[in-house]
Protein backbone atom coordinates (compact mmCIF):
# COMPACT_ATOMS: atom_id res chain seq x y z
CA UNK A 1 0.00 0.00 0.00
CA UNK A 2 1.27 3.28 -1.02
CA UNK A 3 2.23 5.31 1.94
CA UNK A 4 0.67 8.86 2.25
CA UNK A 5 2.79 12.26 2.12
CA UNK A 6 2.53 15.15 4.25
CA UNK A 7 4.20 18.34 3.29
CA UNK A 8 5.33 21.09 6.21
CA UNK A 9 3.52 24.51 5.90
CA UNK A 10 5.05 25.86 9.08
CA UNK A 11 6.57 24.56 11.99
CA UNK A 12 4.15 23.23 13.41
CA UNK A 13 1.51 21.93 10.86
CA UNK A 14 1.43 19.79 8.20
CA UNK A 15 -1.20 19.09 5.33
CA UNK A 16 -1.53 15.32 3.88
CA UNK A 17 -2.00 14.65 0.58
CA UNK A 18 -2.77 12.18 -1.77
CA UNK A 19 -0.63 8.97 -2.34
CA UNK A 20 2.75 9.66 -4.94
CA UNK A 21 1.14 6.43 -7.54
CA UNK A 22 -1.73 8.93 -8.17
CA UNK A 23 -2.39 8.77 -12.46
CA UNK A 24 -1.57 11.44 -14.61
CA UNK A 25 -4.47 11.91 -17.00
CA UNK A 26 -4.08 14.25 -20.23
CA UNK A 27 -6.09 15.33 -22.88
CA UNK A 28 -6.49 15.45 -26.46
CA UNK A 29 -7.82 17.85 -29.05
CA UNK A 30 -11.36 16.72 -30.21
CA UNK A 31 -11.60 16.00 -34.09
CA UNK A 32 -15.10 18.88 -35.23
CA UNK A 33 -18.24 16.89 -36.39
CA UNK A 34 -18.43 18.48 -39.16
CA UNK A 35 -15.81 19.98 -41.73
CA UNK A 36 -14.31 23.01 -41.19
CA UNK A 37 -15.97 25.20 -44.16
CA UNK A 38 -19.08 23.43 -43.23
CA UNK A 39 -21.01 26.29 -41.43
CA UNK A 40 -20.01 28.80 -44.12
CA UNK A 41 -21.33 31.45 -44.71
CA UNK A 42 -22.05 32.12 -40.99
CA UNK A 43 -18.51 31.36 -40.20
CA UNK A 44 -16.15 31.02 -42.44
CA UNK A 45 -13.55 27.91 -43.11
CA UNK A 46 -10.32 30.16 -42.02
CA UNK A 47 -12.08 30.89 -38.86
CA UNK A 48 -12.92 27.29 -37.84
CA UNK A 49 -9.95 26.36 -39.27
CA UNK A 50 -7.41 28.28 -37.04
CA UNK A 51 -9.94 28.43 -33.98
CA UNK A 52 -9.88 24.93 -33.80
CA UNK A 53 -5.82 23.71 -34.73
CA UNK A 54 -4.51 26.69 -33.39
CA UNK A 55 -6.72 28.35 -30.42
CA UNK A 56 -8.00 24.67 -28.95
CA UNK A 57 -4.80 23.11 -29.63
CA UNK A 58 -2.98 26.12 -27.74
CA UNK A 59 -5.45 25.50 -24.86
CA UNK A 60 -4.63 21.99 -24.80
CA UNK A 61 -1.05 21.66 -24.86
CA UNK A 62 -0.98 24.60 -22.18
CA UNK A 63 -3.22 22.15 -20.19
CA UNK A 64 -1.38 19.33 -20.33
CA UNK A 65 2.02 21.28 -19.67
CA UNK A 66 0.21 23.03 -16.88
CA UNK A 67 -1.00 19.62 -15.41
CA UNK A 68 2.43 18.00 -15.45
CA UNK A 69 3.98 20.61 -13.73
CA UNK A 70 1.55 20.39 -11.33
CA UNK A 71 1.96 16.94 -11.00
CA UNK A 72 5.22 17.25 -10.17
CA UNK A 73 5.19 20.10 -7.76
CA UNK A 74 2.87 18.39 -5.93
CA UNK A 75 5.13 15.01 -5.59
CA UNK A 76 8.02 17.42 -4.72
CA UNK A 77 5.49 18.77 -1.82
CA UNK A 78 6.32 22.33 -3.30
CA UNK A 79 2.95 24.34 -1.95
CA UNK A 80 3.88 27.85 -3.54
CA UNK A 81 4.30 26.26 -6.83
CA UNK A 82 1.21 23.70 -6.86
CA UNK A 83 -0.80 27.30 -5.55
CA UNK A 84 1.34 29.09 -8.74
CA UNK A 85 -0.30 26.96 -11.25
CA UNK A 86 -3.68 27.04 -10.24
CA UNK A 87 -4.69 30.05 -12.69
CA UNK A 88 -2.62 28.11 -15.65
CA UNK A 89 -4.75 25.49 -15.21
CA UNK A 90 -7.84 27.08 -14.85
CA UNK A 91 -7.60 29.15 -17.68
CA UNK A 92 -6.33 26.38 -20.14
CA UNK A 93 -8.81 23.78 -18.84
CA UNK A 94 -11.34 25.96 -19.37
CA UNK A 95 -10.67 27.09 -22.65
CA UNK A 96 -10.85 23.11 -23.37
CA UNK A 97 -13.84 22.59 -21.93
CA UNK A 98 -15.72 25.60 -23.32
CA UNK A 99 -14.36 25.09 -27.05
CA UNK A 100 -15.23 21.44 -26.30
CA UNK A 101 -19.31 23.06 -25.92
CA UNK A 102 -19.15 25.31 -28.11
CA UNK A 103 -17.87 22.47 -30.94
CA UNK A 104 -21.27 20.21 -30.14
CA UNK A 105 -23.70 23.45 -29.79
CA UNK A 106 -22.98 24.54 -34.00
CA UNK A 107 -24.42 22.30 -36.50
CA UNK A 108 -24.48 23.36 -40.47
CA UNK A 109 -28.14 24.50 -41.90
CA UNK A 110 -28.36 21.40 -44.15
CA UNK A 111 -27.42 18.74 -40.98
CA UNK A 112 -30.57 21.11 -38.88
CA UNK A 113 -28.40 24.17 -37.84
CA UNK A 114 -30.66 26.69 -36.59
CA UNK A 115 -33.71 24.92 -36.23
CA UNK A 116 -35.73 26.55 -33.26
CA UNK A 117 -35.82 24.21 -30.53
CA UNK A 118 -38.66 22.03 -29.67
CA UNK A 119 -40.18 19.93 -26.91
CA UNK A 120 -39.41 20.19 -23.07
CA UNK A 121 -36.64 23.21 -24.26
CA UNK A 122 -38.60 24.79 -26.09
CA UNK A 123 -41.59 25.27 -23.45
CA UNK A 124 -38.95 25.59 -20.90
CA UNK A 125 -38.08 28.46 -23.04
CA UNK A 126 -40.94 30.20 -23.45
CA UNK A 127 -41.77 29.66 -19.66
CA UNK A 128 -38.63 31.46 -18.55
CA UNK A 129 -37.92 34.34 -21.07
CA UNK A 130 -41.40 34.71 -22.46
CA UNK A 131 -40.20 33.37 -26.04
CA UNK A 132 -37.70 31.97 -28.49
CA UNK A 133 -37.02 35.11 -29.51
CA UNK A 134 -36.76 37.11 -26.92
CA UNK A 135 -33.94 34.73 -25.25
CA UNK A 136 -32.07 35.30 -28.77
CA UNK A 137 -32.70 39.17 -27.47
CA UNK A 138 -31.06 38.71 -24.32
CA UNK A 139 -27.97 37.02 -24.95
CA UNK A 140 -27.23 38.92 -27.92
CA UNK A 141 -27.78 41.91 -25.48
CA UNK A 142 -25.40 40.22 -22.91
CA UNK A 143 -23.02 39.03 -25.39
CA UNK A 144 -22.83 42.21 -27.17
CA UNK A 145 -22.01 44.17 -23.45
CA UNK A 146 -19.65 41.99 -22.23
CA UNK A 147 -16.37 43.62 -21.99
CA UNK A 148 -12.88 42.55 -23.10
CA UNK A 149 -13.23 38.50 -23.42
CA UNK A 150 -15.53 35.80 -22.98
CA UNK A 151 -18.56 33.39 -23.25
CA UNK A 152 -22.51 34.03 -22.87
CA UNK A 153 -24.32 30.89 -21.79
CA UNK A 154 -27.56 29.58 -21.68
CA UNK A 155 -27.52 27.23 -18.84
CA UNK A 156 -30.24 25.40 -16.61
CA UNK A 157 -29.90 25.78 -12.59
CA UNK A 158 -30.53 22.34 -11.36
CA UNK A 159 -31.62 23.71 -8.25
CA UNK A 160 -34.20 26.38 -8.95
CA UNK A 161 -35.00 23.88 -12.31
CA UNK A 162 -35.26 27.23 -14.52
CA UNK A 163 -33.03 28.60 -17.39
CA UNK A 164 -30.98 31.33 -17.33
CA UNK A 165 -28.60 33.51 -19.26
CA UNK A 166 -25.14 34.09 -17.80
CA UNK A 167 -21.24 35.34 -18.92
CA UNK A 168 -18.22 34.52 -17.85
CA UNK A 169 -15.02 36.20 -18.54
CA UNK A 170 -11.84 34.65 -20.62
CA UNK A 171 -11.95 31.14 -20.30
CA UNK A 172 -13.55 30.80 -16.69
CA UNK A 173 -16.28 27.60 -17.44
CA UNK A 174 -19.69 28.29 -16.65
CA UNK A 175 -19.03 26.33 -12.92
CA UNK A 176 -17.18 28.82 -11.91
CA UNK A 177 -20.82 31.21 -11.56
CA UNK A 178 -21.98 28.43 -9.54
CA UNK A 179 -22.01 24.79 -9.31
CA UNK A 180 -25.55 23.65 -10.00
CA UNK A 181 -25.46 25.54 -13.68
CA UNK A 182 -25.39 23.05 -17.07
CA UNK A 183 -24.27 24.81 -19.65
CA UNK A 184 -26.43 24.17 -22.58
CA UNK A 185 -24.92 26.58 -25.30
CA UNK A 186 -22.44 28.88 -24.98
CA UNK A 187 -21.30 31.31 -27.19
CA UNK A 188 -18.16 32.55 -27.77
CA UNK A 189 -17.33 35.93 -27.78
CA UNK A 190 -13.60 36.36 -27.92
CA UNK A 191 -12.38 38.48 -31.28
CA UNK A 192 -10.71 35.28 -32.12
CA UNK A 193 -14.30 33.66 -33.22
CA UNK A 194 -15.09 36.28 -35.66
CA UNK A 195 -12.37 39.28 -36.12
CA UNK A 196 -11.26 38.00 -39.36
CA UNK A 197 -15.02 38.09 -40.68
CA UNK A 198 -17.35 40.33 -39.06
CA UNK A 199 -14.33 42.61 -37.77
CA UNK A 200 -15.24 44.77 -35.01
CA UNK A 201 -19.26 44.45 -35.41
CA UNK A 202 -19.64 41.76 -32.49
CA UNK A 203 -23.55 42.39 -32.52
CA UNK A 204 -23.64 41.19 -36.33
CA UNK A 205 -21.87 37.89 -35.23
CA UNK A 206 -23.91 37.28 -32.67
CA UNK A 207 -26.80 37.81 -34.72
CA UNK A 208 -25.78 35.37 -37.38
CA UNK A 209 -24.64 32.53 -35.36
CA UNK A 210 -28.09 31.81 -34.37
CA UNK A 211 -28.29 30.35 -38.29
CA UNK A 212 -25.76 27.29 -37.19
CA UNK A 213 -26.60 26.57 -33.16
CA UNK A 214 -27.21 22.91 -32.65
CA UNK A 215 -30.17 23.28 -30.53
CA UNK A 216 -31.11 19.32 -30.56
CA UNK A 217 -27.92 19.08 -28.46
CA UNK A 218 -28.89 22.19 -26.06
CA UNK A 219 -32.63 19.54 -26.10
CA UNK A 220 -30.76 16.57 -25.26
CA UNK A 221 -28.32 18.16 -22.69
CA UNK A 222 -31.31 19.59 -20.48
CA UNK A 223 -34.27 16.80 -20.98
CA UNK A 224 -31.07 14.71 -19.15
CA UNK A 225 -30.40 16.89 -16.77
CA UNK A 226 -34.29 17.93 -15.96
CA UNK A 227 -35.33 14.90 -14.73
Amino acid sequence: MALLRSIAISSNKTITLAPSARALTTTTLPPLPYSYDALEPVISGEIMMLHHQKHHQTYVTNYNSALELLHTAMDKGDVSAVVGLQSAVKFNGGGHINHSIFWKNLRPVNAGGGEPPHKKLGWQIDTDFGSFNALISKMNAEGAALQGSGWVWLAFDKELKRLKVETTANQDPLVTKGATLVPLLGIDVWEHAYYLQYKNVKLEYLKNIWKVINWEYAGEVYEKEAQ
